[in-house]
């Protein structure tokens, strides 16, 4: 399952139109994996904080796997943060693996880095030894069945394994709330689209099924022990870099595609102007762009 390592409507945050693959057809993955790429170093800040908090609950994993790996970022960040683990990237997305593996390499832990393609949860099966530590990224929510998606990871666990979901959050903010022309508050009116979105997104997944998203109730019914919740913070206050703008600019223009014509006139005459690269109110040039973002990251572990 390839997905994006970065957070919108929180869904990853999840963007309309942002490339996640519930439809796994029509995406070049190895066009966007550029993109990608850069969008999950962007966060690399807010996944380094994450790795910290999760170094001390699994201490010496022996196999650890990245659930939904996408271009590698995380899983190099995890080779990194557990020198003696070996790690596994799994992912749906054959270009996004090779970019992983080119990661690793240029990073030097690619003697104990290997990938497995294939769709989530199933795949899973492939893998010849059980599980310390499975990092499970944002991807939980392209599944249709999150349940039987969480009993599936928990099965590939070993005694002591953990689980580290990350899903949920807060909605990622760039703007003030008052952005100097328009109605205030045009981010958080997209929120509402996005929310909607996503729920239908969600709705149709094959086998989709709803569930209130009590993740730690989710990992005891999976057979897990829940030991631990936590949110983790991405923040680049402004004046931002160009990476940052660049990320800000590919967000909004994929939320104009996904959801603009349900916006009334003003809010889509503001955000086109966000997005006009010669105005100077734009993403691409106002002095109080910043990026943040807060994920959250639920831990369970097999006791048996």
């Amino acid at each position: 399952m390839a997905h994006e390592d970065h957070p919108h409507h929180q869904h990853e945050h999840q963007h309309p139109g942002h490339g996640q693959r519930h439809d796994h057809t029509d995406v070049d993955w190895a066009e966007m994996g550029p993109m990608l790429e850069a969008q999950a170093e962007l966060f690399l800040p807010l996944y380094e904080h994450a790795m910290a908090w999760l170094g001390k609950r699994q201490t010496e994993p022996g196999l650890i796997v990245d659930a939904g790996s996408g271009p590698g970022v995380v899983s190099c960040l995890l080779a990194d943060t557990f020198p003696g683990a070996r790690i596994v990237a799994v992912d749906g997305s054959g270009p996004l693996l090779e970019r992983a593996r080119t990661r690793a390499e240029r990073l030097g832990v690619a003697d104990r880095f290997g990938i497995l393609a294939g769709e989530l949860p199933d795949v899973l099966g492939e893998l010849d030894y059980p599980v310390d530590l499975l990092w499970a990224g944002r991807s939980l929510h392209h599944l249709g069945d999150q349940r039987a998606a969480l009993a599936a990871f928990a099965d590939r666990l070993a005694s002591g394994g953990t689980l580290a979901l990350q899903e949920g959050g807060l909605p990622l903010r760039f703007l003030p709330r008052d952005i100097g022309f328009g109605r205030p508050g045009l981010q958080a009116r997209l929120d509402v689209l996005e929310a909607e979105w996503f729920a239908q997104m969600r709705a149709d997944l094959p086998g989709s099924v709803a569930e209130t998203e009590d993740w730690p109730a989710l990992l005891t019914a999976a057979g897990l022990r829940p030991s631990g919740t936590r949110t983790f913070l991405l923040d680049l206050p402004a004046p931002t870099t160009d990476r940052a703008r660049a990320y800000a600019a590919d967000i909004l223009t994929r939320t104009r595609d996904g959801v603009g014509d349900r916006l009334d006139a003003e809010d889509r005459a503001a955000l086109d102007r966000l997005l006009d690269p010669d105005d100077k109110a734009s993403v691409y040039h106002r002095p109080d762009l910043f990026v943040l973002a807060a994920q959250t990251v639920y831990t369970a572990v097999r006791t048996r």
